[in-house]
């Protein structure tokens, strides 16, 4: 198969996506256990100081996300996905070699900066995806890639952790090799998606954040989908921002047995999502697949958050990895109301919306663990999780009225 050919991709295609989302992902995820440490240094130990900076970091990749998530989005209907893929890839390469010869902390801010940018390939991804899949076997399809997501992200931070411990620069080298191999492969094995003819020209009142959500705005469904998405990510957020907070305040456990308990959320995540997906939406439907996996997810966090013992807490892993059955089925039901030709447009404003999520939820849940804290005591201390609970409560209101009993063709 030729780099630069033009044919009706195949399998080879579909697991070279798949690998491009689960090595970017590992890319993120092996720095997260070094850059703080790397922070810290450039500011010669001031760990108060450093943990300002910490938190800018981590809103500036959001940020970037959000701004650029619809611009790649856009790019990618006009020019195909397969060179706004590979670029992204040897884009993110090149800013980790950045980073890891970064000489000081302006060069490593700007790295991120550029990370922010080229790691929002995420959306052309769900585009190809949508482009090469059957309308039927979509959620199936967009479950993988939310288990390639969620493998990048076990994976990551574990090899992070270890290589760190031998030079805290050895990391971002380990993911720039991998970003850029990842590239050189895709250069051979990757065919395009969108040929010419579906393709739409570039506009730049399109390729903005409030552009995107124009489109959006154009059926009364695909904004009801799109609101429901917007508030079952602002959920999930409640896990990674006040987790280890919760489990050590509430349960006393040491960080090995928060690590274990981190790895065996994301372990069952991506189970539910490479082997039940598929099936339970062949078996349901999109619609009533998206409503199980709510009732799971309100299960799950109710659990969280009422578990008087670390046992009890477990039981609500297994929960909590059911509501992947959702996510998949309203993508795939928001894939089929557009054109061909604005699927990379839809996506962006799906990365957009998560990058909202991702810059609100910490500030959200941080803010309710710590009034519990300090007004409730042990008794409060799940009040993250059952405000997750009853947003995803919500999302199943919303979900019940916009979701069609019968999916448009």
């Amino acid at each position: 198969m030729k780099g630069s050919g033009t044919r009706a991709p195949g399998s080879a295609a579909f697991i070279f996506i798949f690998v491009t989302v689960a090595l970017d992902m590992m890319a993120v995820g092996i720095t997260v256990p070094v850059l703080p440490k790397l922070i810290i240094q450039f500011q010669h130990g001031d760990v108060a100081r450093a943990a300002w900076f910490v938190g800018a970091f981590a809103t500036l990749w959001a940020a970037m996300q959000f701004i650029f998530s619809p611009i790649i989005g856009a790019a990618s209907d006009r020019f195909g996905r397969r060179p706004v893929i590979l670029l992204s890839n040897l884009g993110l390469g090149l800013d980790y070699v950045l980073m890891a010869v970064a000489p000081t902390l302006g060069w490593l801010f700007l790295g991120r900066l550029i990370s922010g940018i080229t790691s929002a390939s995420y959306p052309t991804a769900g585009a190809y995806i949508a482009d090469v899949t059957p309308p039927a076997e979509r959620a199936g399809k967009f479950g993988m890639l939310g288990a390639a997501f969620g493998l990048g992200f076990i994976v990551g931070p574990a090899v992070g952790g270890v290589l760190g411990g031998l030079d805290l620069r050895l990391p971002f080298w380990v993911a720039a090799g991998l970003s850029l191999a990842n590239t050189a492969y895709g250069f051979f094995i990757l065919p395009e998606s969108l040929p010419p003819e579906r393709r739409r020209s570039f506009s730049l009142k399109n390729a903005h954040v409030f552009g995107s959500f124009r489109l959006l705005r154009s059926h009364p469904e695909l904004l009801g989908l799109a609101a429901a998405l917007f508030v079952m990510g602002l959920a999930h957020e409640a896990l990674p921002n006040t987790f280890v907070l919760y489990a050590d305040q509430r349960y006393g456990w040491t960080e090995a047995q928060v690590g274990l308990a981190l790895a065996g959320i994301g372990v069952s995540s991506v189970v539910v999502s490479m082997l039940l997906v598929k099936p339970m939406v062949r078996r349901l439907g999109e619609r009533r697949a998206a409503l199980a996996g709510l009732a799971f997810g309100i299960g799950g966090f109710l659990t969280f958050g009422l578990a008087p013992t670390g046992g009890i807490f477990l039981i609500g892993i297994a929960l909590v990895a059911l509501w992947g059955l959702a996510n998949p089925s309203f993508q795939s039901l928001m894939s089929r109301r557009i054109d061909p030709s604005e699927q990379g447009q839809l996506q962006g404003a799906l990365g957009s919306i998560r990058a909202v999520t991702g810059m609100l939820g910490p500030l959200v849940f941080t803010h309710v663990f710590a009034v519990a804290v300090g007004h409730g005591g042990q008794s409060l201390l799940g009040a993250p999780f059952l405000l997750s609970a009853a947003l995803l409560l919500l999302t199943m209101v919303v979900g019940a009225r916009v979701l069609p009993h019968r999916p448009p063709s």
